[in-house]
């Protein structure tokens, strides 16, 4: 049986995903990315799961190790191109705006900007973020001189720039569909706090089931395969007359909440990465 590698860091998603992986009778273990060139090799399977680093100024360390295992012969799951596709917000626009997909017009802010091309109401945030941290939304033109103070003052800021993007109305509540090899095997609809305007679970959001309509489906897996993820989060957002593809996360954090009826968001993960055979069972 080949080998399984989850390559991150100490992430509780990463360490619950080899577990459930394990108990499924797989070879899985969670790699950090100094010691994959040492317990992989070719044949074995190198699963990409870096997340953006808590500085919000790019990348967690590893990228370049994923590159040396596709070389190596190793069979690399959500490879160094796609991860960054998916935490480099500004990369993201760019390649869904290629593949046709619905997502916010995104403008890029350089470090030192007094100024931003998007008009109001607009948000600005981190071209690494997560979790919510630094999001700014800006109602009115002097909204955006302090924000831009304010985030002139971040190191992320000063390294990376920003983002600023129009407002997409909130409505209290959004859409992450988990998408392995081409197929939906999870989702949760999120919802903001009482207060809060964004919807991530790191800022008291909730999560609850949900059955995304076919063609919510289809703008989630096409937005997976414009970044060339195997494994990724999307997240939507309702609009009048549809959805946008709000972002996409390499390192989404998923469990059981995130089980589709009837399913196993783990074995079904891994059946859709062709790590599991259709004969395991949960």
């Amino acid at each position: 049986m080949e080998r399984i590698g989850v390559v991150g860091w100490n992430q509780e998603t990463n360490i619950e995903l080899v577990q459930a992986w394990c108990d499924l009778g797989l070879q899985a273990t969670l790699l950090s990315p100094p010691e994959v060139v040492r317990s992989l090799q070719r044949g074995d399977v190198a699963l990409g799961r870096l997340d953006v680093v808590r500085s919000l100024d790019g990348v967690e360390p590893g990228l370049d190790r994923l590159g040396y295992l596709e070389r190596a012969g190793v069979r690399v799951l959500n490879r160094a191109g796609a991860l960054l596709n998916a935490h480099d917000k500004l990369l993201t626009a760019r390649r869904l705006q290629v593949a046709g997909v619905p997502h916010p017009t995104t403008a890029f802010v350089t470090p030192g900007a007094t100024a931003v091309s998007i008009p109001v109401p607009l948000v600005l945030k981190p071209r690494f973020g997560s979790w919510g941290r630094d999001v700014v939304r800006c109602e009115t033109d002097a909204d955006v001189a302090w924000a831009l103070e304010l985030l002139g003052k971040r190191v992320w800021f000063k390294r990376q720039g920003a983002i600023a993007q129009p407002l997409v109305p909130p409505r209290g509540f959004d859409l992450r569909i988990l998408v392995a090899g081409g197929h939906m095997v999870g989702a949760v609809e999120r919802v903001a706090a009482p207060g809060e305007w964004r919807t991530n679970v790191s800022l008291g959001g909730s999560r609850r089931a949900v059955e995304p309509a076919d063609q919510v489906i289809q703008l989630a897996l096409a937005a997976a395969a414009a970044i060339d993820a195997d494994l990724v989060g999307v997240d939507l957002s309702p609009v009048d007359g549809g959805h946008l593809v709000l972002e996409l996360n390499g390192a989404a954090e998923f469990d059981h909440a995130y089980d589709l009826p009837g399913g196993d968001v783990y074995l079904d993960a891994a059946r859709a990465l062709a790590l599991a055979p259709s004969t395991v069972a949960a």
